[in-house]
């Protein structure tokens, strides 16, 4: 007879529940404003990006009360399942602006790149945990299966294409297998390797638009009017919040059209536009913290695979933000990487609010003796 131990309840993780509501407020309530269009009611996507939130905190209502090594047991299988939607998705969905990135439900467009990369720490937090290499380290050979199982989506997703997603499973893999730690000729293989295949990449492999957005962030008033006009505008719009910004649902650059992706890509610049400094600096205070929470978590779990799992978790959000807001500054070149939480998209939100349910298993399940392997 199951029995529902009461330890969870008590252990119930409030900290993040509370700086996750905060955080999808100040989302929210920046999406109001940058896709307002004057009328007395919200546009409709605010109504669909509250319905992801709503459905989204209800998937980590059910998230927690599965104890996380049971998840770990089906991790292959939601692999295997998520390569045969990217391969269907490649073949059989309609092009959209040049990209194959959509499957279309009727009531929801699921881009399967973006579960593939909850997946993809799934996968990696399993081989690695259970992978005994004692205290000297991971040699090559024991990164060849990660390394294909990584290196599947990874092409799958590049064919789309789709370069930033796929960069993104590439910064998970190297963020989880240097955590897991790497003899020392095993990192000076890889960093050899990772400078040959950036320059084959570059040289051979990426398209001429994905060149020109790199080129353009270089120079970008060699490209004033496509790429370097939204760095530049961007730029423009989180300069001139200043210090306590213009006011909410009083920017300029976004109600004005001059800010392009305002609800997307460029999502936070609206804020630091409205909110300026200070708002921003609260923002991300918020943010932040929850991350460092994460961090909290992955060194206080019960067992080595919740360790590499939170630690992978907390990366797979990290590492986005990171991208996203030193795109938004012109610090690095548009890629196409969403704020997570923060950018609107259905399949990149729910990712991200499963990422924080899983986060969330594993501190409340801290206290629980660890299954023998």
């Amino acid at each position: 007879m199951l029995r529902f131990d009461r330890r969870l309840i008590h252990n119930f993780d409030w900290v993040m529940v509370v700086v996750l509501l905060l955080v999808s407020a100040m989302s929210l309530a920046s999406l109001f404003s940058s896709t307002w269009a004057g009328g007395p009611d919200p546009s409709p996507i605010f109504y669909k990006q509250l319905y992801f939130f709503l459905l989204g905190f209800a998937l980590i209502l059910m998230t927690v009360c599965i104890d996380y090594n049971e998840l770990e047991k089906l991790a292959y299988l939601a692999y295997g399942g998520i390569c045969i939607l990217l391969l269907y998705t490649n073949f059989f969905v309609s092009t959209v602006a040049g990209t194959q990135r959509w499957i279309n439900l009727g009531f929801f467009n699921l881009q399967p790149s973006e579960p593939a990369k909850l997946i993809m720490v799934l996968v990696l937090a399993s081989c690695y945990a259970y992978n005994d290499v004692g205290t000297s380290g991971f040699r090559i050979r024991d990164l060849i299966k990660p390394g294909i199982l990584t290196a599947v989506p990874f092409i799958l997703i590049l064919i789309q294409p789709d370069l930033g997603t796929a960069l993104m499973l590439g910064i998970i893999f190297v963020s989880m297998t240097l955590f897991a730690k790497l003899r020392l000729g095993t990192m000076a293989i890889l960093a050899s390797a990772g400078a040959g295949g950036a320059f084959i990449g570059w040289k051979y492999l990426l398209k001429d638009y994905q060149r020109r957005r790199i080129e353009t962030f270089l120079h970008p008033e060699s490209d004033p009017m496509n790429h370097g006009y939204q760095i530049k505008q961007s730029k423009i719009a989180v300069g001139s919040g200043e210090g306590f910004g213009k006011g909410f649902m009083e920017g300029t650059q976004g109600h004005l059209n001059f800010l392009p992706e305002r609800h997307t890509d460029f999502a936070f610049a609206v804020w630091c536009e409205e909110l300026g400094f200070a708002g921003s600096l609260f923002f991300l205070s918020c943010y932040f913290f929850m991350l460092l929470w994460g961090m909290y978590i992955a060194l206080t779990a019960r067992d080595k695979f919740g360790v590499m799992l939170a630690f992978g978790l907390v990366m797979l959000i990290f590492w986005q933000a990171v991208i996203n807001l030193f795109m938004i500054m012109g610090f690095l070149p548009v890629v196409g990487i969403p704020l997570p939480l923060f950018s609107y998209g259905g399949s990149s939100l729910m990712t991200t609010l499963l990422a924080i349910g899983l986060l969330m298993n594993i501190r409340m399940r801290r206290f629980q003796k660890p299954e023998v392997r």
